[in-house]
């Protein structure tokens, strides 16, 4: 019997670094990519749909969930909801022969990097700091104070880059996504 065991590679990076945009690139370029959705407990908002965005669950599921080891990596983000990378789908993708995809935050990484090491880890950094500043401040989705927590965060998710197998610089989405494209064994 063949062995058409996917493969999984985590995708990191601080806010506003581009992780969204170039991924939804490597997505369209790519082929047999599968993207994790993951479970969160705060309610949706409008648009939204449970699955496709998030498997969006109660506290009560959600603990279920831990405590069955059903979830990969999983976080209480912004000290209210919690998000996490359920398992069982990542490993459906898997044993289906796909490249499975989870963008996941710096703890997220570290938690997966411990059950499954031999999962590759890419590291999305910006050009320089004030290029990240820039990006953050320029896309007005948060207030101030809001951004100011976000660099900081960003500063210890910098400093953790040398964790992670291979760096990708975001000077360019075509460049960040050529060379995600390229790690994952797909490009042209």
């Amino acid at each position: 019997m063949a062995n058409n065991q996917g493969s999984v590679f985590v995708v990191c990076g601080p806010t506003a670094v581009g992780k969204g945009t170039v991924l939804k690139e490597v997505f369209r370029r790519g082929t047999n990519l599968w993207y994790s959705v993951s479970a969160t407990t705060r309610p949706a908002r409008p648009g939204e749909i449970d699955g496709r965005d998030y498997f969006f669950v109660s506290n009560e599921e959600f603990d279920a969930l831990v405590a069955a080891g059903d979830m990969l990596e999983w976080a209480v983000v912004h000290k209210v909801h919690r998000y996490g990378t359920p398992r069982k789908p990542v490993e459906r993708a898997m044993e289906a022969g796909k490249t499975v995809i989870l963008e996941v935050d710096l703890d997220g990484a570290r938690q997966i990097r411990k059950t499954m090491p031999e999962v590759k880890q890419i590291f999305i950094a910006p050009p320089s700091w004030e290029e990240l500043k820039a990006r953050l401040i320029g896309r007005a989705t948060e207030c101030a104070e809001e951004q100011a927590r976000r660099l900081e965060t960003a500063k210890t998710e910098l400093d953790a880059q040398g964790e992670f197998d291979v760096v990708v610089v975001n000077d360019s989405v075509a460049d960040a996504t050529e060379q995600i494209l390229h790690i994952l064994g797909i490009s042209e």
